[in-house]
């Protein structure tokens, strides 16, 4: 087996169990790991990206954030590099939602090419999900909101993949006319 199909296997093996019991929000509550195999798969069909380093970190890319594991553990298992994506994307939880979200606008522009990458197929398949399956409890003016957030986020981020710009464009009218 090739190495980088190896690699993402083991991957999306070790994001499952550390996401084991986490629930999407949106509707019919689907399993966390759904999430990430779908960024993944995004960044690769769409997005045409083969190198083993962004696929990994893109399966793996909330781990730090939203589970209990560390950055050395993500060293141990993936390498430096992938941690150091899965650690460029990570918002400081210890932050408030609002400065998070800042953040993420002010500091897209100055991520890596392959942080962008992650960053675009996130927020494809998050704006995907609150536009056709809003998280319950998130009135229209919450995800009229989390569309213009998404917009900024990924302006930061043009220049990257003309492919994954068009499919989150794509995403965003489609957005802008389920909202």
């Amino acid at each position: 087996m090739e190495t980088t199909s190896r690699d993402l296997l083991a991957a999306l093996d070790f994001a499952a169990h550390k996401h084991c019991g986490q629930q999407r929000k949106g509707r019919g509550s689907p399993p966390y790991v759904n999430h990430l195999i779908e960024v993944a798969e995004i960044l690769a069909r769409v997005g045409k990206v083969s190198e083993r380093d962004v696929l990994v970190a893109a399966v793996l890319h909330d781990t730090l954030e939203d589970t209990e594991t560390t950055r050395r553990e993500l060293v141990a298992r993936f390498g430096s590099g992938v941690a150091g994506l899965v650690a460029e994307v990570t918002d400081d939880k210890s932050l408030s939602k609002h400065e998070r979200k800042r953040l993420q606008v002010e500091h897209a522009p100055g991520l890596s090419r392959a942080a962008k990458l992650i960053k675009l197929g996130d927020k494809i398949c998050n704006l995907r999900e609150v536009a056709e399956s809003p998280p319950l409890g998130w009135p229209r003016p919450r995800r009229i909101d989390y569309l213009r957030w998404s917009r900024d986020v990924v302006a930061g981020c043009r220049g990257t993949s003309p492919a994954l710009e068009r499919e989150f464009d794509r995403v965003a009218r489609r957005a802008a006319l389920l909202l």
